[in-house]
């Protein structure tokens, strides 16, 4: 355990009380908890990159923590009418089919090596801005309809675009046409 994990456990550790804040309607502090937890996620990346603090606990764990904060936030806003429920199942869904599939290679003794794709890269961003946005949103009142609207349809487009491509290549490993496949 170096600072770096540290940040990244406590990052994990904000998962839960994010989700609290929000079924219990305290989306201003939820946002804030948010924001920080998005800065402790540069922080620990720019740490572990500044003084090679690197370690493969960090690179398992931050994105691990990256991606629980976001689905908690798409659960909770979805079952509370915030995010379209179709959105929410995409997002949840791909995440579940990618761990599947990482799994399944395991277990059939064809490990894949995990890469993130330049489309996954794009989801991502997608995610947090609309995840963000509906935070501020709901949060303070901005306003942002027409934003939301842009943004949901977005992020369900890039969802779907990435699950294709992990797809695909997880397919062209697990075939043996490709050394590698995106995960």
């Amino acid at each position: 355990m170096n600072i770096p994990n540290i940040i990244t456990v406590g990052r994990v550790i904000l998962v839960p009380v994010v989700f609290w804040l929000l079924i219990t309607g305290q989306t201003q502090v939820a946002f804030i908890v948010f924001i920080i937890a998005g800065i402790s996620d540069a922080v620990d990346g720019y740490l572990a990159k500044t003084f090679g603090w690197q370690t493969e606990l960090g690179a398992y764990l931050d994105p691990l923590a990256d991606k629980l904060l976001i689905v908690s936030i798409f659960l909770a806003l979805g079952v509370d009418g915030k995010l379209p429920l179709w959105l929410v199942v995409a997002v949840v869904s791909r995440d579940i089919l990618i761990v599947i599939a990482v799994i399944l290679s395991w277990v059939l003794d064809h490990p894949v090596r995990i890469k993130p794709l330049i489309v996954s890269k794009a989801n991502t961003v997608a995610q947090i801005v609309l995840a963000a946005t509906v935070l501020a949103d709901e949060g303070f009142g901005l306003g942002l309809g027409w934003t939301r609207f842009v943004l949901v349809w977005l992020t369900g487009a890039l969802t779907v675009a990435s699950l294709a491509a992990y797809l695909h290549s997880w397919l062209r490993h697990m075939s043996d046409e490709s050394p590698e496949a995106g995960g």
